[in-house]
């Protein structure tokens, strides 16, 4: 296991690798659910945190929406199945956690999804920061609901019209 660490608008992220693909992107300084602190490998950054960290600033820069560097989701079926439909969810947009359970076809586990989305183990590029209560307000987060609502505030800001106008809802 490999782990290093990348400064961004919202702190800084603990990135986790084998030598082949990233397996963790965690918040570090996060108050609710920090990084594992594991100590910053010294060797050579493998070819996937590289590019991780370069599609993360172009995130940050506003100048991306999607993600194609290679990662692996570690979980029971049911996380997985859960952070999978996350993926589909469109940048700029926010769906429901009643949503999400029922796009997964369980539309009575919104609490089951909403704890599998606490454990998104990659965060921001799978985008758990999308799914917001019933009403649309922000509830839980592992990486604090200030960097929720600074990610949905980003993503609006770059996505147009429709993405601003959701953000009149929080």
């Amino acid at each position: 296991m490999l782990t290093y660490y990348h400064t961004s608008p919202v702190g800084r992220l603990e990135i986790t690798s084998d030598v082949a693909v990233v397996t963790e992107i965690l918040f570090a300084d996060a108050r609710h659910k920090p990084g594992r602190n594991r100590p910053a490998s010294t060797a050579e950054m493998p070819d996937a945190v590289r590019q991780c960290i370069r599609e993360l600033d172009e995130y940050f820069a506003g100048q991306r929406q999607s993600f194609s560097f290679a990662y692996r989701l570690e979980g029971t079926d049911f996380q997985r199945s859960v952070w999978h439909e996350l993926e589909k969810i469109p940048f700029g947009e926010t769906i429901s956690y009643g949503e999400q359970a029922r796009r997964i076809g369980n539309k009575n586990a919104a609490r089951a999804v909403g704890l599998c989305n606490g454990n998104n183990p990659i965060s921001i590029v799978v985008p758990c920061h999308r799914v917001v209560g019933a009403n649309g307000s922000l509830t839980g987060y592992g990486g604090d609901l200030w960097v929720k609502e600074w990610l949905l505030r980003h993503e609006a800001r770059h996505s147009g019209q429709a993405a601003a106008e959701q953000m009149s809802l929080f």
